[in-house]
């Protein structure tokens, strides 16, 4: 089993990778709770591939188990499904001395996540990721969040969890557009990384490849985000490297309203970004292409007509992570050596070339 332990000033747990863990899942968290109420929130699509297994393994293990189900997609990540889970918990008693268990996709983390971090303001979570993209990138660091309307992870809070469980086997049942959409955010780790992250995914070349190594995909991954997770927890300097290809990004998944998956939408932002940064000589020659050639090589997409939208302007100018009048912007000197560059707003359409 591999083992990455997330050490931070008021928290310190492990994300456990293995295949098989889901089985073992009951022993694990007794490892890490005293037998309590237990809300297990999947969505309608993974509910019926693991909720009930997940169940009994912690029903073996001392544990009360509730099970919740929400509509599987985007639109659930809202105040009124978190309401609705929120009632739910309270009709059932649930008290600080409880906690909520995030069985699915990102989706699912951030808003089980979010649950945990607000109900009587904060109670225990674990984190047991399905997808590739949560078992990578979501399930780790602490980012809970809804969306408003079109605005993504707009309401949200840092809440770490106690334990994060990951078994590749779940990435078995997922269809292939929702595998590789995941490998969009390790192309992303890769490339900020760089060396042998790097050189691993250039001999990835297919959604089969991805299977094969997703173990050391989603460990390499995770280390390098908690890394820079454990040097800025709060997103107030290095942890921003973490946001390369999403300002643009999160604009095309807004305007796509659902045609297009989160690590699609990445996948867009970094080749559209890196190649701003390119053409301005702030990237070395070639960074652009190299990103393509990989995400290319699974069936990633690395553009979309919705750049020529004159609505990507207005959603990037609302990106959350504008401060203060500028947009802090994430590229590649080259590969394995980020960097920031702060625009102003105002001169923010100047410098994307966006309408």
């Amino acid at each position: 089993m591999q083992t990455v332990t997330v050490d931070l000033p008021g928290k310190r747990y492990d994300v456990l990778i293995e295949q098989g863990l889901l089985a073992a899942i009951g022993d694990l968290v007794a490892q890490q709770w005293s037998p309590r109420k237990v809300a297990l929130v999947s969505d309608d699509n993974v509910a019926p591939l693991y909720q009930q297994q997940v169940e009994q393994s912690l029903v073996a293990a001392g544990f009360d188990v509730y099970r919740y189900v929400f509509p599987a997609g985007e639109a659930s990540k809202s105040l009124s499904v978190l309401g609705d889970l929120a009632r739910q918990m309270a009709a059932a008693a649930f008290n600080r001395d409880d906690g909520v268990i995030a069985l699915g996709g990102g989706v699912t983390g951030d808003l089980a996540g979010f649950l945990a971090a607000t109900y009587m303001r904060g109670i225990s979570l674990i984190q047991v990721p399905t997808s590739l993209l949560a078992q990578v990138d979501s399930s780790v660091g602490g980012k809970t969040a809804v969306d408003l309307d079109t605005i993504k992870n707009i309401i949200g809070a840092f809440y770490e969890p106690d334990l994060v469980v990951i078994d590749p086997d779940t990435l078995q049942t997922l269809e292939p557009r929702d595998l590789v959409e995941g490998y969009g955010e390790i192309v992303k780790t890769a490339a900020l990384k760089g060396g042998d992250f790097w050189q691993l995914i250039e001999s990835i070349d297919s959604p089969a490849a991805i299977m094969v190594h997703s173990p050391e995909l989603s460990a390499r991954s995770i280390q390098y985000k908690a890394d820079v997770v454990m040097a800025d927890e709060t997103e107030s300097g290095q942890r921003q490297l973490l946001n390369f290809g999403h300002t643009i990004g999160h604009a095309v998944e807004a305007l796509a309203a659902g045609d297009l998956r989160h690590g699609e939408a990445i996948s867009i932002g970094m080749v559209a970004l890196s190649q701003r940064f390119e053409a301005a000589g702030l990237s070395e020659a070639g960074v652009t292409q190299a990103i393509t050639d990989r995400l290319t090589a699974v069936g990633l997409p690395t553009t979309s007509a919705l750049l020529e939208s004159d609505q990507v302007l207005a959603k990037v100018k609302n990106d959350k992570k504008n401060r203060h009048g500028h947009l802090n912007l994430v590229y590649l000197k080259a590969v394995g050596n980020p960097a920031i560059q702060s625009v102003p707003t105002a001169e923010i359409a100047n410098f994307l070339q966006l309408k």
